[in-house]
């Protein structure tokens, strides 16, 4: 398969990268900044470079032509401001969503937050990213074009992954390594079995790919 990776150079692609690559799948990074294409290569990455914030719909469609799957990982990142969780956190993904549908990419993977809700009160920036991912997953799920599956995982964390995990239309709060997701998102991006699903994800006690399953088959 070819996948197509928005925020090629996060946290969590990068893992997911180093996955999708040695399963044998070919990995395509969208990245804005040239200093990151050796991280991405040696994630076994081909690193592209595109900004999601100015890019045209044509542009980002094009960077999606011929993919099997696509997953949206990009973020303003913590020390940003409000105006960025609009244009990257709900922007870009609304974006990249309608590039993949132009592109004809039946697979689509969207990665949230929990608490990611269109309507969310607060004006702390937390409470706009909130909004921003809410409002951006909304988009996704209207799109008719797409096996989309929306994945909101809890808490991250850098320790080590367990390949044990919680993921239910509804978990409860909790901590997930980013090891983790990433090990969920790949097994995700393999088979459309959890299309249409939005899905959260904890730390817990079932092995990755059986909680895949399993979620599926509900």
């Amino acid at each position: 398969m070819r996948i197509v990776i928005a925020g090629g150079h996060g946290q969590i692609a990068l893992r997911l990268e180093r996955l999708l690559s040695s399963a044998g799948h070919r990995v395509a990074g969208v990245i804005r900044n040239p200093s990151h294409e050796a991280d991405l290569r040696e994630a076994g990455a081909e690193p592209v470079l595109l900004d999601l914030e100015s890019a045209s719909l044509e542009e980002v469609a094009g960077v999606l032509e011929g993919a099997d799957a696509a997953v949206f990982a990009a973020g303003a990142g913590p020390g940003s401001g409000t105006a960025r969780k609009d244009t990257v956190d709900r922007g870009g993904a609304v974006l990249f969503a309608d590039a993949a549908e132009r592109a004809g990419v039946r697979r689509y993977i969207a990665v949230s937050s929990m608490g990611a809700d269109a309507g969310h009160p607060g004006d702390e920036v937390f409470d706009v990213y909130l909004r921003a991912k809410g409002a951006a997953d909304d988009h996704v799920r209207g799109k008719s074009g797409l096996r989309w599956t929306v994945l909101r995982p809890g808490q991250l964390t850098d320790e080590l992954g367990t390949g044990l995990v919680r993921l239910a239309a509804s978990t409860g709060r909790g901590p997930v390594s980013r090891d983790d997701v990433a090990a969920v998102l790949a097994e995700l991006a393999e088979s459309d079995a959890t299309a249409g699903l939005t899905l959260e994800l904890v730390s817990g006690g079932v092995p990755v790919a059986v909680a895949v399953r399993d979620v599926a088959g509900n």
